[in-house]
């Protein structure tokens, strides 16, 4: 009968490893040291330091630094790890020891351990592949895992935030082009103001999107710098002259990401202000996307005893006690995506200074950021794909609204004085009536004139101006 643990050493003495884990006895005692979330590191930066150990071991084996059996081993397990296998190997807790060590040796013994069985040898035994001399060689967890993270992010910027984030500009300009010519009233401090197109309105939205990921794209320029090659300190001791820049290559060549080293290792892994930049326009996004999905609901409140101005899509039942209600719950959900994204930018930016050589919050900061990437590009899709796309106006409400505005009396201001317009705004407001049906029982100008004067398309701007 096979027992159920094998028993491996580390530096501290003896560890009990289950007798099926690719892991060994240092990922046992940070899976037992950090029982705190029960989340283990994104699967994203999993794979992506797989990526990261496999072009090591490449690179190494060019420069005759890893025998050739041990360094296709170590390449081969790796590529199974980014093909998505081999994911339960991962155990440690996103909160463990700040530099992400744990998550590093994690990563290094269970590389090693199936290297071992492509090798025919005996999982714990370190060799002939051993987690530290062979899989880890040149590397440091302290410029390792930042170098993860930022591949990490990268992709996940390019391949799910902007294109997520691309398709909602599209189907906001959409509605811009569809709704150029309904005109509503518009608002401000909450009260009624003058009349704006809806398309105008949409393209605000759009426009929202789009600068949100020039900001993101901009922010990405510094997170193209990767901390490898700085080993322990930022110095690079242990690391070949010409390990960096060819892992470096390697790396942007697997990806298509043009990756960079770092030109100052000791700002690299001392800090992590490139992470904070990121994070703090992932977070302008977050306010972006919050304020729209809000604007939309609200305009689509209802639908008799709210704004009634939009039709939205109608997506599920909305209550288990009221039949026939019908909720916003695509914006709802958006909006709470938000929330997550500040929130997770508040803890960026705590964890987001180091000490001295080195920053402390790095498991922290991967898992939040990631996640923050994830959910405004996901969010951004499923809102444009479930909501703005079936957006329709409600053009009989709009046109109503518009009628009984106050704020008509605004145009009417040049005309016959700004005081005289006030009043006839007051009296309207205290008779219930209109501003036109006022402006006619006071003859304060002919018909046609007041008519011109108070017709809605004409105070819009000018063709064009909500592109």
């Amino acid at each position: 009968m096979t027992p159920d643990f094998r028993v491996e050493t580390d530096s501290l003495g003896d560890v009990q490893v289950p007798t099926s884990a690719l892991y060994g006895a240092q990922t046992v005692r940070a899976r037992d040291n950090f029982p705190i979330s029960g989340s283990p590191m994104p699967t994203s930066f999993i794979t992506a330091l797989a990526l990261l150990k496999k072009e090591a071991a490449r690179v190494n084996l060019e420069l005759d630094l890893l025998a050739p059996e041990i360094a296709e081993a170590i390449t081969k397990a790796a590529d199974e790890i980014i093909a998505g296998e081999h994911l339960d190997q991962f155990p440690v807790d996103v909160f463990q020891t700040g530099s992400g060590t744990s998550s590093n040796m994690n990563m290094n013994e269970v590389l090693s351990n199936r290297a071992i069985q492509h090798l025919g040898g005996k999982v714990g035994s370190k060799s002939p592949v051993h987690p530290n001399d062979h899989v880890n060689r040149g590397q440091s967890s302290n410029d390792v895992v930042p170098t993860a993270i930022h591949v990490a992010i990268s992709q996940t910027l390019r391949s799910v935030t902007i294109p997520g984030l691309q398709a909602l500009a599209t189907s906001l300009r959409e509605k811009t082009d569809e709704f150029a010519s309904i005109v509503k009233i518009g608002r401000t401090h909450l009260q009624d103001a003058v009349p704006l197109s809806l398309g105008q309105e949409f393209s605000g939205y759009a426009r929202m999107v789009e600068l949100g990921i020039e900001r993101l794209k901009r922010s990405e320029e510094s997170i193209l710098e990767l901390a490898l090659g700085g080993t322990a300190v930022g110095t690079g001791i242990n690391a070949h002259p010409e390990f960096p820049p060819r892992v470096i290559a390697g790396l942007s060549k697997q990806t298509g990401i043009p990756f960079v080293e770092a030109e100052n290792h000791f700002e690299a892994q001392g800090a992590q202000d490139s992470c904070v930049d990121l994070s703090g326009a992932l977070k302008t996004v977050a306010v972006s996307l919050s304020k729209i999905a809000n604007d939309i609901r609200l305009l689509g409140s209802g639908p008799r005893c709210g704004l009634g101005e939009l039709l939205l899509p109608e997506t599920q039942p909305g209550s288990s006690i009221m039949p026939g209600k019908v909720n916003p719950v695509i914006a709802e959900s958006l909006i709470q995506a938000c929330a997550q994204i500040i929130g997770n930018d508040t803890a960026i930016t705590h964890g987001g200074h180091g000490y001295f050589e080195l920053n402390v919050s790095l498991p922290l900061i991967a898992r939040n950021l990631i996640e923050s990437c994830e959910l405004a590009g996901r969010g951004a899709r499923n809102f444009a794909d479930r909501c703005v796309s079936g957006i329709q106006a409600n053009t009989e409400r709009l046109s109503s609204l518009i009628e009984q505005s106050l704020m008509l009396a605004t145009p009417l201001a040049p005309v016959i004085g700004y005081d005289k317009a006030a009043k006839l705004a007051k009296e309207a407001h205290a008779s219930g009536k209109t501003i036109r049906e006022i402006a006619l029982e006071q003859k304060v100008l002919p018909e046609a004139e007041l008519n011109a004067i108070l017709d809605p398309s004409n105070m819009i701007g000018p063709k064009g101006s909500s592109s």
